[in-house]
């Protein structure tokens, strides 16, 4: 179950983010004493190989500004580890309802605008704007990654999308880069703290890579619009499945 669940979560993480809505749910229901803590930190483990993969692969089709993003992963980075440090003095039950308020309005900003992350914009966004964006949204979704984490990489995806005119695909492959640092502070963090299944994780590492190979070679061959679907099913279901957490 937790392999097969580890493949379908790097599919949907490469297309459009939100596979810890897959991962967590079974690593809870398969090892139902499961501390919160170990469940996201052996997810993060599966989660990072994941996103390195999407990145490789991004990376040989879609141009990166690397000089931008890599200093928007180390933000990131620095945040998710401050966010996982942070979560047992939170009460993350207030964090359900707002993530859903956020994922519906999502869902209806990208369906009442369905240009949207379909083509690039017409005018460029200067260097400085790209810097500004990429630096907040690496570090406030960096710590939501660190905090709670499912639909980071779909938060990061809407936000080039929408704030720099990215088409999707890029948007995705930029994500992928931040989502990456994201992995890796929360991971140092939760590994060193021992909330991590060292050999568990690693077996989700190798399924989600290869979902994650799958995932990003069809948004890189089926374009923008196949994203936009995805992403637009993926929100549906984020707002279903933590809505049941939430009033069930």
């Amino acid at each position: 179950m937790l392999l097969v669940a580890a493949a379908a979560a790097g599919w949907v993480d490469a297309v459009v983010g939100g596979g810890g809505l897959i991962i967590l749910p079974t690593l809870l229901l398969v090892a139902p004493g499961i501390a919160p803590q170990t469940a996201l930190g052996t997810n993060k483990l599966a989660a990072l190989a994941g996103t390195t993969t999407a990145v490789l692969t991004f990376a040989r089709k879609v141009p990166m500004q690397w000089k931008v993003l890599v200093p928007g992963a180390v933000i990131a980075a620095i945040t998710a580890a401050c966010g996982a440090a942070a979560v047992s003095l939170i009460d993350r039950e207030l964090f359900i309802p707002m993530v859903m308020v956020v994922l519906v309005g999502v869902a209806i900003f990208v369906t009442a605008r369905p240009k949207v992350g379909l083509t690039m914009a017409t005018h460029p966004p200067t260097r400085r704007k790209v810097i500004l964006v990429v630096a907040l949204a690496s570090g406030l979704i960096g710590l939501y990654d660190g905090l709670l984490g499912p639909g980071t990489g779909t938060f990061l995806i809407i936000t080039f999308a929408t704030l720099l005119g990215t088409e999707f695909v890029r948007a995705a492959a930029m994500a992928k880069v931040i989502n990456c640092g994201s992995n890796v502070g929360a991971l140092l963090f939760l590994g060193t703290t021992g909330h991590v299944l060292w050999g568990l994780g690693a077996g989700m590492a190798v399924a989600n890579i290869a979902g994650a190979l799958v995932g990003s070679r069809m948004a890189l061959a089926k374009g923008a619009g196949f994203v936009r679907v995805v992403l637009l099913v993926v929100v549906v279901v984020m707002v279903v499945r933590l809505g049941w957490q939430q009033f069930a």
